[in-house]
């Protein structure tokens, strides 16, 4: 509970005020530049998701994240993919009198990142990568129904009752993470947030104090302490504050780190695009956080792969790169890789704490003759200290898009989330992603 304040009113009164009384006037232009980046991203994944084998087993829990490809904050969630969904989905289902523009889209879509990244911050256990609940099944079901409740500008007490009723929605353990059961927890948020604020819509009441207690969100943390939000007058965004993590492969986040340590170190070993002399590689050292779940020597599947050290440094080692096809079975059961595997080790020094805002990741390799080589990546590529440029980033939108959709449906929503903020009607996005658009009529239809 909360200890001491000056007021009366609680925590979970506060966030439902808040979230009820921002407006466009509060998004700065920095929050609508990173939030267009994320949500281009984001479609781009979900698009890539559709040819998952999940996606085909349980479609409509897994159109984002079936790849582990999303983004990534601080403390760790991914916050965009429990969002943006629920957000597309009301804009398809609502009635064109209730048309919701791209401006009104961004601000829900804000309220919704901002909302996970306050509660995040309401623990310091969750500033390490978890060990018991997987965020995104805990505060991407609270930031879906915050986003929810402000496209539908439910007033107060029904945005206090929709964080409420998505709070008993909430958690998926972390012993189901490298399993095809993980791609869930994060289409459980989106959907599971929009259910909330739809009962809520209808009267569903729950706990009024939901955010306060320990025994209502603080279920999930050791060390919970609930604080309120900046006010309305001199609000700050913590996406202004800090940017997301947006992947180039897809695989948990720490791997990244990996990856890039282990294609510097290849320059030693080989020359141009001459293949790496495994048979005089006598050992591989991987110096990582203690991440259990991410330790994984041989992994006998994609899910597996995408939560390995060893495979990340191994693979990475092999070919130069990380991509898409390296998770394919082909890759996964070479005699070579299994090779390198077998020669791999984790080492986990003291001062390498768990935490994607100050991990880093060392890799040595020794050869039969004595040789040692180390590389050290401090900040990948894509990390929010050191993120993708536009062009690469759409240049991971193409290629995510362009296997489920025309050039020009590719085309055209680049073209709309470049100028979300100006579309009259955000549904234009939907009839993209559904093929069903022309570019031809997009000025027409949507920008003023």
């Amino acid at each position: 509970m909360l200890s001491k304040t000056l007021t009366c009113q609680t925590v979970t009164e506060n966030f439902a005020n808040v979230i009820h009384g921002l407006n466009a006037s509060h998004l700065t232009d920095l929050v609508i530049q990173r939030s267009k980046r994320m949500i281009l991203d984001t479609l781009g994944v979900g698009l890539l998701g559709t040819s998952t084998e999940v996606f085909h087993k349980v479609i409509q829990y897994s159109k984002v994240h079936s790849m582990d490809f999303d983004d990534t904050w601080h403390p760790a969630t991914h916050p965009s993919g429990a969002v943006l969904p629920a957000l597309l989905a009301l804009s398809e289902v609502l009635p064109q009198k209730q048309k919701f523009s791209g401006l009104d889209l961004l601000l829900a879509f804000n309220v919704g990142i901002e909302v996970q990244g306050r509660l995040m911050c309401f623990s310091n256990e969750a500033s390490y990568v978890p060990k018991r609940f997987h965020p995104p099944s805990v505060v991407g079901t609270i930031g879906s129904a915050a986003a929810t409740a402000k496209l539908l500008a439910l007033d107060q007490f029904k945005c206090k009752a929709a964080l409420a009723v998505a709070a008993s929605y909430a958690g998926a353990p972390m012993a189901n993470a490298a399993t095809q059961t993980k791609p869930l927890h994060i289409g459980n948020a989106a959907r599971h947030g929009l259910e909330a604020t739809c009962l809520t819509s209808l009267g569903l009441q729950g706990n009024k104090q939901i955010l306060d207690m320990e025994s209502g969100l603080g279920a999930f943390y050791t060390d919970y302490n609930p604080r309120f939000l900046p006010t309305l007058q001199s609000y700050s965004w913590l996406l202004d504050q800090q940017d997301v993590a947006i992947k180039r492969f897809p695989a948990h986040l720490g791997t990244h780190w990996v990856a890039d340590a282990a294609s510097s170190l290849r320059k030693y070993l080989v020359e141009s695009d001459d293949s790496v002399p495994f048979s005089r590689i006598k050992r591989i050292v991987v110096k990582v956080p203690d991440v259990r779940y991410v330790n994984r020597p041989f992994p006998n599947s994609e899910h597996e792969a995408r939560h390995s050290f060893q495979f990340a440094a191994c693979t990475a080692l092999l070919d130069g790169s990380i991509s898409i096809q390296s998770f394919s079975d082909q890759n996964i059961s070479r005699p070579e890789l299994k090779e390198l595997l077998s020669k791999t080790k984790l080492e986990h020094p003291a001062d390498n704490k768990p935490s994607f805002d100050n991990l880093y990741c060392e890799v040595n390799v020794t050869l039969q003759d004595g040789k040692v080589f180390s590389e050290r990546c401090d900040t990948f590529y894509g990390h929010w200290r050191k993120p993708l440029s536009t062009e690469d980033l759409k240049k991971k939108f193409h290629s995510n898009a362009s296997s489920v959709l025309s050039v020009e449906a590719t085309e055209g929503i680049i073209e709309t989330v470049d100028n979300l903020e100006k579309v009259e009607d955000c549904f234009v996005l939907s009839a993209f992603l559904k093929g069903t658009q022309s570019t031809k009529v997009l000025s027409k239809m949507c920008l003023p």
